[in-house]
Formats: C-alpha cells, sequence, structure tokens
C-alpha cells in the first residue's frame, strides 16, 4: 500500500509538472519574438510527449496489477522460490533454471497471455527488464485480445 501512495504521489506531482510546463509554453506562445515561441513550441510538444508517456506507463502498471490479480485468483502465480543475496540479486543458476522452466511454459503455449506472464517474471528475476517487459506487453496486449473476442478474463 506504501508503495501505491508513493506512485500517486508522484503522478500527481508529474500532473503538476506537465500543466504548469503547458502553460508555460501557451505563455511563450503569446509573445512577439520568435526565438519565445519556438522555446514555446518545444515546451507544449515535450509536455505532450511527457503526457503520452505518463498514460502507456500508468496503463502497463494497470494491466499487469489486473493479470496478476487474476493469476493470483486462479492459482496460477508462480512462486518465488530463488535465493536472494543481502543486496536482493537473484541466485543466478536458480534464476537461470526458473527461467528455462517458463520459457518452454510459453513455447509450448504461446497463445496463452498466462505464459507470457509468468515468462515476464522469470526475465525479471534473471535481471532481464527489457525483454520482461517486452513479454508483459505481449501478455496484456493477448488478453486484451481475449477479452475483445469475447473469451471472457477467467477461461482458457
Amino acid at each position: 500500500m506504501k508503495s501505491k501512495f508513493f506512485t500517486f504521489l508522484m503522478v500527481g506531482l508529474l500532473g503538476i509538472f506537465l500543466v504548469a510546463s503547458w502553460l508555460i509554453g501557451i505563455r511563450f506562445l503569446r509573445t512577439g519574438d520568435l526565438t519565445a515561441q519556438l522555446i514555446g513550441a518545444g515546451t507544449i510538444a515535450l509536455t505532450i510527449l511527457g503526457s503520452w508517456v505518463l498514460f502507456r506507463e500508468i496503463s502497463f502498471g494497470r494491466g499487469i496489477e489486473r493479470l496478476g490479480g487474476q493469476l493470483h485468483r486462479e492459482g496460477g502465480l508462480p512462486e518465488d522460490v530463488v535465493e536472494r543475496s543481502p543486496g536482493g540479486r537473484a541466485n543466478r543458476s536458480q534464476a537461470d533454471e526458473q527461467f528455462e522452466k517458463y520459457k518452454a511454459q510459453a513455447e509450448a503455449k504461446p497463445d496463452d497471455w498466462r505464459s507470457w506472464f509468468r515468462l515476464s517474471m522469470a526475465y525479471d528475476t534473471a535481471g532481464d527488464r527489457t525483454r520482461a517487459r517486452q513479454s508483459m506487453r505481449r501478455a496484456i496486449d493477448m488478453e486484451r485480445a481475449a477479452r475483445a473476442r469475447g473469451q471472457g478474463p477467467g477461461r482458457r
């Protein structure tokens, strides 16, 4: 719960910053100076980009939470059995062993978002955040497509 509070706090502060940047950009655009207008246009462009990134990350987080909750209700979340160092690093051989297990599941069921969700968690445990995010995005997209086809969230 503490992490959600800080997430909401940071999103709120970023929102305030984006609104302030937008307003400053508008003020620059209203001047008669070309240089100031270019700065204003750049500020507005960065504000739009920042808003898009913020929306995308919030949507990603909500998707992870939704799918994780569903897997938890189904009893399908993988157990974290990998030992960790005092600094939080996963035992490399155990992480690799766990990764191979979930990679094989994803290869066996490439159309099941659940296998991609678990593979994403294995990538994360192994320290490959880029592939973890890619796999999670794939799981979210697959689940969303299944819901759109009318297969519902709980059907396999």
